[in-house]
């Protein structure tokens, strides 16, 4: 209870409850004085009334019909809730049922309040009364009132009734600021257990969700979706430091061998030439590798959206396709290009030529003959750029595993590669919020990378007639 007491959320709902109680207070008193008014003000109408009839019967008849009239009245009512009185002009009583006159305080003109001893089961009491009095003619003095019994002990129910209902309001409000302040705890109590053990090591932990869909489930899903996102990238980490040290051990072993025979060989400057060649290509393969990691690392990281600008699509996919095509002549291959007249993206320029130069660069790699086409096309509200070849394909079961690093399949071996083209790639599609994907080209294979088109009114003019 003392650290439920400590949050900010049970702050929050003790700040909630005394809004809410000072409005409920403020309404309860409305409601207190505007019903008590009430009630004096009928009371007072009644005397009005009474004083009407009275008035009446005394225009009529004169102060003998008042007279009996009161009379009349004092023996026909029950209680003596209201007060009649009549006196000569020395205030002696001449009818009515109070014994003399009463010390009475001036309410307001023609108003006076006094203290009444009334009658009740128990005996007698003291009350307060109201009356109008005026003067008749020959100095007679007319008193008409009401004790005030009814009105005060509706006044004592209704001082009551609001209060247990203050207290009871404040009760459930405590109880439900206390529930509230319970439930919100628990659910950020989940989340925090959920870090802890993160932080402890276990990336597999998952907050939990509840199904109810509110602010507290949409926060524990992003919470989710980033730990998923945390451990893949924690995986592929792991993943790339094993395969660095695997696919690169292999050829640091052979330039180290190449160079150790060369110098326990006979000393010869031709075989020096041909070993420091040899070891410049070695190390322009590693380079390669190297270059490409940390350009898959600048894309996931996202350090390049500063140098994205507005730029066509299409042209830059002619480009890659005249840096090709003399790689595809030299193999006997056909390179076909087909594109929009402007494909507007917003984009970097050098990631995108290089995740289509990459995708070229594999599919003239696998056919060994016929056509490689290359197309890039609107589709709604996308770009769309697609290398179509007529190789081996891959089987369905491994085109997503084909884009992590590293990854080459058993067929690929024999061939250059670093594995890294597919992966740097989806790498650049995923920083421009496109995709990228391998389907089939019966025969062959189709790798798709798509991106959100732009504005095409932002292309500089000089690209865009390009």
């Amino acid at each position: 209870m003392a650290r439920l007491l400590r949050t900010n959320a049970f702050r929050l709902a003790a700040l909630y409850l005394a809004l809410f109680a000072a409005s409920m207070l403020a309404l309860l008193a409305f409601i207190y004085f505007s019903t008590a008014d009430f009630v004096e003000r009928q009371t007072e109408l009644t005397i009005e009334a009474d004083i009407t009839a009275l008035r009446e019967e005394y225009d009529e008849r004169g102060l003998t019909g008042l007279v009996e009239l009161i009379h009349s009245r004092t023996k026909a009512q029950n209680g003596n809730s209201t007060l009649y009185l009549i006196t000569d002009p020395a205030l002696d009583p001449v009818a009515g049922n109070l014994s003399a006159w009463p010390q009475a305080q001036q309410i307001r003109a023609g108003w006076v309040s006094f203290p009444v001893e009334v009658r009740t089961r128990e005996g007698s009491e003291t009350s307060t009364a109201i009356a109008s009095v005026f003067v008749l003619r020959g100095g007679f003095h007319l008193l008409v009132g009401r004790d005030l019994r009814g009105a005060t002990a509706f006044r004592s129910r209704i001082t009551r009734t609001l209060g247990w209902s203050a207290l009871l309001t404040l009760a459930l409000g405590v109880a439900g600021g206390l529930f509230m302040t319970r439930n919100m705890l628990r659910r950020v109590e989940a989340v925090n257990r959920t870090s802890e053990r993160i932080i402890r090591g276990d990336l597999t932990q998952r907050v939990p969700l509840n199904g109810s869909g509110d602010e507290f489930d949409q926060l524990s899903a992003n919470l989710n979706a980033m730990l998923d996102r945390i451990e893949r990238l924690m995986l592929g980490m792991r993943q790339v430091t094993d395969n660095i040290a695997h696919d690169l051990r292999t050829p640091l072993s052979r330039l180290r061998a190449r160079l150790e025979v060369t110098l326990l060989e006979r000393p010869d400057a031709t075989r020096y030439a041909e070993a420091l060649r040899e070891t410049i290509a070695e190390a322009d393969r590693l380079l390669g590798t190297f270059n490409a990691l940390l350009s898959i690392a600048e894309a996931e990281a996202g350090s390049r959206r500063e140098s994205m600008a507005i730029v066509d699509l299409g042209e830059i996919a002619r480009s890659m396709a005249e840096l090709y095509e003399p790689v595809a002549d030299d193999k006997g291959l056909t390179l076909k290009v087909a594109s929009d007249a402007a494909i507007p993206v917003h984009g970097d320029r050098h990631l995108l030529s290089q995740a289509i130069a990459n995708l070229l660069d594999n599919a003239l790699k696998y056919t060994t003959a016929g056509t490689v086409a290359l197309s890039a096309h609107r589709k709604g509200e996308a770009a769309r750029i697609e290398v179509a070849d007529r190789g081996p394909g891959i089987p369905a079961d491994r085109r997503e595993a084909v884009f992590d690093r590293f990854v080459r399949l058993e067929g690929s071996r024999s061939t250059p590669g670093n594995g890294l083209g597919l992966s740097l790639v989806r790498a650049v599609a995923e920083l421009h919020g496109g995709g990228a994907w391998v389907e089939d080209n019966n025969p062959g294979l189709k790798a798709v990378l798509t991106l959100p088109m732009a504005d095409s009114r932002a292309i500089p003019a000089s690209r865009s007639a390009a």
